[in-house]
């Protein structure tokens, strides 16, 4: 059976997001260490590399995810990002929502049915291991039904104060390996206990 792994930026005090959504935290201009920014871009591509379906919620995909990723895939051949933006435009992509019949997207289906049912189904299906970009409702949701087998956070050294937060109750994790990078983010990936 596929595994589905989360992965998702998060601060020290526990937020994926501002409480607007914000997410200005997660690369502050001018102190990206460019070595820092090498070891995400190849945590990042070792990970979807790894599956061959992407899951995100209906309101990170009509934010324009895929359009940006298209972007840097299609017309950035010199962004860092390129080869890991061509990796996730190909990926199959399923995008859940309880109205939405289409979103834009190459290689993008809507799912409209009853999340837990659909993600099981997913996961019997052969293939890779399925991977899961939030919002932070979304992840929430998938969290709260135990569905995700793997999280890898990457904890940013900052603090923001409030925020979204995935975790809605007391969830038990064991911490399977841990990656320092210079930039002071850390990656952590655990799986449930």
């Amino acid at each position: 059976m596929r595994k589905l792994k989360l992965q998702m930026q998060i601060t020290l005090d526990g937020f994926v997001a501002g409480p607007n959504g914000e997410n200005d935290w997660v690369f502050i201009p001018g102190k990206q260490n460019p070595e820092a920014l090498k070891k995400t871009i190849e945590f990042g591509t070792e990970l979807a590399t790894g599956c061959d379906t992407l899951l995100i919620g209906r309101k990170l995909a009509a934010s324009g995810f895929c359009n940006y990723w298209e972007d840097v895939a299609d017309n950035q051949p010199d962004n860092p990002w390129n080869a890991y933006a061509r990796l996730i435009t190909d990926l199959h992509k399923t995008a859940f929502g309880s109205t939405e019949t289409t979103l834009p997207g190459r290689n993008l289906e809507v799912e409209n049915g009853d999340l837990a049912t659909a993600v099981q189904a997913l996961k019997e299906q052969p293939g890779k291991d399925i991977l899961v970009y939030g919002g932070a409702g979304f992840v929430s949701s998938l969290v709260s039904l135990n569905l995700i087998e793997e999280y890898y956070l990457i904890v940013n050294p900052i603090a923001i104060g409030s925020g979204l937060s995935i975790f809605k109750e007391r969830k038990v994790l064991k911490l399977e390996s841990s990656t320092a990078l210079k930039s002071g983010k850390v990656i952590n990936k655990y799986v449930p206990v």
